[in-house]
């Protein structure tokens, strides 16, 4: 199947005026040279709507879409607790990390782990940051991204690759995170409606012309074991999505760790005007993720009645949108293309950000060097290093990812070694000042080796579950350690004490509205 004129208009249409707008946005003012700190952290000046939005266009891609789509038609609406416990988990973020990081003025993760730990720790977890963005998920969104392509378009699947990958580089290559970030609103607002076009038009089919409530009461009766939101040791995917343990277990220690403490999300708040502003954009980031699951799930349990002799989970969204008219077409492509690139863009930009300012600058002057032709030399290594990773992750996709059925699951287990130990280092440096170098490197590589241990050991025990248990002997080891070797000789320059944890009543009141409505969804799908 492939485009109409229509729809390939309307897709061209997007690519043209979204690669000008990030052009027109990024500019400076007239006598001004682009900085570091411009092109990385957008002059430190987003504001909140900015901030909510590029956190989810950064958040939702090819993963989200075609993966938790298969998710959702192999495993169901379980699979949305994803997306529901991460918008607890960025309010969280918003009220007790983003404080600190901003009164720090940290700018990269590995910095903050320098400063508050030493340099060991902060080249150990900057080489495991790099490795993971380029060959985990920018390989992700591309394979993923370049399938859905491929089902609409009939395209060749490596040219779909290749010029995903190549357009999102030349999209955000000269004006860096603030070319992503202010034109991150466009690409939410066309994702969402896409994705609302592509369920409500499956659930209409499945009506039989009775309407979207009539589609949806008709999946639900004729599916329920698709919308159980707490899954029993009796369903073949408990090990997946482990009932309970998904609400107090180690999806938290998942959430915290993405949301928390991964640099191409926490980038957005951290170029923030302010901490208001910061958390201002966190709680709207929140209230769109309850929104997520319609975009991205329901069309996949959708696909069980309108496609159910699929080959592979992952094909369900882009079957589902090989259903829609021409010109509905186009839109939601276009969507879905938008959030492939605006979610490329954000970590080519955020392994740009970390291989410069935590390796590169290191080797020189480093970014206090404000002299224009430093700051112009910063600029330009953070460019060649974007083109790079991209040209890196074209050619490591299909070897990596190419015998997956269920992408999304597999990105999951893979980052859940690692995210244990991440989630221990940065709790202990924000909140126990007896915390170490060598507590923090003892929970690094021990969330790794404690996490291979159990995999071999115990493979019946659920991942999440496996997160949770190493995530509490990687704490306890971090902490013996600790105590057992000498504290810093020197003062640790990260300020806790005068932090204010004050926060806007927009921030409190939009807490309780994401709190309320996500005891709902939970009684409503137990």
């Amino acid at each position: 199947m492939g485009l109409s004129t229509l729809d390939t208009v309307i897709v061209l249409t997007y690519l043209v005026g979204i690669f000008v707008l990030a052009q027109l946005v990024s500019r400076e003012e007239a006598g001004h040279k682009k900085s570091a700190s411009d092109y990385f952290l957008a002059s430190k000046a987003l504001p909140w709507w900015a901030i909510g939005a590029s956190l989810i266009a950064a958040n939702i891609s090819a993963e989200q879409i075609i993966g938790m789509s298969g998710s959702g038609y192999a495993i169901g609406l379980a699979i949305a607790s994803y997306e529901w416990m991460g918008g607890l988990t960025l309010l969280i973020v918003g009220k007790f990390f983003l404080p600190i990081f901003l009164k720090n003025n940290i700018y990269t993760m590995p910095q903050f782990l320098e400063r508050r730990y030493g340099t060991r720790i902060r080249s150990l977890m900057a080489v495991f940051w790099l490795g993971l963005y380029v060959f985990v998920n920018l390989t992700s969104i591309l394979w993923l991204g370049a399938i859905a392509v491929t089902q609409v378009t009939g395209m060749d699947r490596m040219l779909a690759l290749s010029l995903l990958g190549l357009f999102a580089l030349a999209y955000q290559l000269y004006g860096g995170l603030k070319a992503v970030a202010l034109t991150d609103i466009v690409q939410v607002s066309l994702l969402v409606l896409g994705g609302l076009t592509v369920g409500a038009l499956t659930l209409g089919q499945i009506g039989e012309g009775a309407g979207i409530v009539a589609g949806f009461k008709r999946l639900w009766e004729t599916h329920p074991e698709h919308f159980q939101m707490i899954l029993t040791p009796d369903n073949p995917f408990y090990k997946d999505l482990p009932g309970i343990s998904v609400l107090i277990g180690g999806m938290w220690i998942m959430n915290l760790s993405y949301w928390g403490f991964n640099q191409y999300i926490i980038q957005r708040a951290l170029a923030a005007k302010n901490i208001g502003e910061a958390q201002k954009g966190v709680v709207f980031a929140a209230f769109l993720k309850l929104l997520m699951p319609v975009v991205v799930v329901l069309p996949g349990i959708a696909a069980i009645m309108l496609a159910p002799d699929l080959q592979k989970p992952d094909e369900a969204y882009p079957t589902m949108m090989r259903l829609l008219p021409s010109g509905v077409l186009g839109l939601v492509f276009a969507a879905l293309v938008a959030a492939i690139v605006a979610s490329l863009a954000s970590k080519i930009n955020s392994v740009a950000t970390i291989f410069t300012l935590d390796f590169y600058a290191k080797w020189g002057s480093g970014t206090s060097d404000e002299s224009h032709s430093h700051q112009k030399h910063l600029v330009r290594v953070g460019r060649i290093a974007a083109a790079v990773a991209i040209v890196l992750a074209i050619l490591a996709a299909k070897p990596l990812l190419g015998s997956f059925d269920q992408a999304f699951q597999y990105i999951q287990e893979y980052t859940g070694f690692f995210t244990p130990g991440i989630v221990v280092i940065f709790l202990l440096g924000l909140f126990w000042k007896r915390a170490n170098e060598a507590g923090a490197l003892a929970a690094a590589i021990g969330s790794f080796v404690l996490s291979v241990v159990l995999k071999l050991a115990w493979p019946s025990l659920p991942f999440i579950d496996r997160v949770g248990l190493v995530f509490l002997l990687s704490l306890g080891l971090a902490v013996l350690v600790s105590l057992i070797t000498p504290a810093a000789a020197t003062s640790d320059p990260i300020r806790t004490d005068d932090v204010d944890y004050h926060t806007p009543a927009a921030f409190r009141f939009g807490s309780v509205g994401v709190v309320a409505i996500l005891v709902a969804l939970y009684v409503l799908f137990w």
